[in-house]
């Protein structure tokens, strides 16, 4: 396993960290389904994707989770480079959930009523292709408006949303892993995608997380939050990806610094 793990952030290795939960007796599912049925499990591992962009990678890590009998939910935001109908229809046909990941107060440069107007729009949008139960916030990294911050004046419950993870998941019971910054965890290199929480595992490698998986140390809830766009198996749109998130992560730690 060594060997093939050499280089992380590739489709082979995310499914290898799918096998490892699954031999492990999670059961792989998607938030939504997490929120209706999540007390059946004794061991759950809850699958989410946020879709930025490339989305047809996002086709690719469905298709592999298909493969697996698990199941998952996709994010997608409301802008061109991550809106296209047909991957989203392709990761439907996969059995999948689909959400929005909304930005629409960073969007709309923290204008309430226009961001809530704006957030209703591309809910309906969502809603021809999928009937969306769940939502998820975008960090926005480069904005100083947290889109979070629409639910002080709004309630997301009103419009027949069951779940947003930053609100409605105890991250004290609930390990979060998040690979935002092309890399575990790492709270220097995220604005905004990082929870409260009680745990305190230290990762560096995605098989540093198998490896937990396999040695029994990790809690039976666990959310996995993924960006398709940076797991890839071509070398080339791997480096691409590998310089870019470098560059983006220099300039996140100034602004978490300040």
């Amino acid at each position: 396993m060594k060997n093939k793990m050499k280089r992380d952030f590739t489709l082979q290795v995310y499914k290898q960290l799918l096998q490892s939960a699954i031999r492990n007796d999670y059961t792989l599912t998607s938030f939504e389904d997490y929120i209706n049925h999540g007390h059946r499990y004794a061991k759950v591992f809850i699958l989410r994707h946020d879709v930025d962009a490339l989305p047809s990678n996002s086709v690719r890590t469905a298709k592999i989770e298909n493969q697996l009998g698990a199941k998952g939910s996709y994010y997608f935001r409301a802008i061109k480079k991550s809106l296209k109908p047909s991957c989203i229809q392709q990761i439907i046909n996969l059995n999948h959930e689909i959400g929005y990941h909304y930005e629409d107060l960073a969007l709309n440069k923290g204008e309430y009523e226009k961001s809530y107007a704006h957030f209703l729009e591309k809910l309906t949008l969502f809603r021809t292709y999928y009937p969306v139960k769940t939502i998820c916030m975008h960090g926005s990294p480069l904005s100083k408006w947290d889109n979070r911050l629409l639910w002080t004046k709004y309630n997301y419950k009103d419009l027949g949303i069951i779940g947003e993870p930053y609100f409605d998941i105890d991250f004290n019971k609930v390990l979060y892993l998040t690979d935002t910054g092309r890399q575990w965890n790492n709270n220097t290199s995220s604005v905004r995608d990082k929870v409260q929480t009680a745990f305190d595992f230290k990762f560096t490698s995605t098989i540093d997380i198998i490896k937990a998986f396999d040695a029994k140390q990790l809690p039976p809830i666990i959310m996995l939050n993924i960006h398709p766009q940076r797991w890839t198996d071509h070398k080339l749109g791997w480096l691409k990806e590998l310089v870019f998130q470098n560059i983006k992560n220099s300039i996140k730690k100034i602004i978490v610094k300040k």
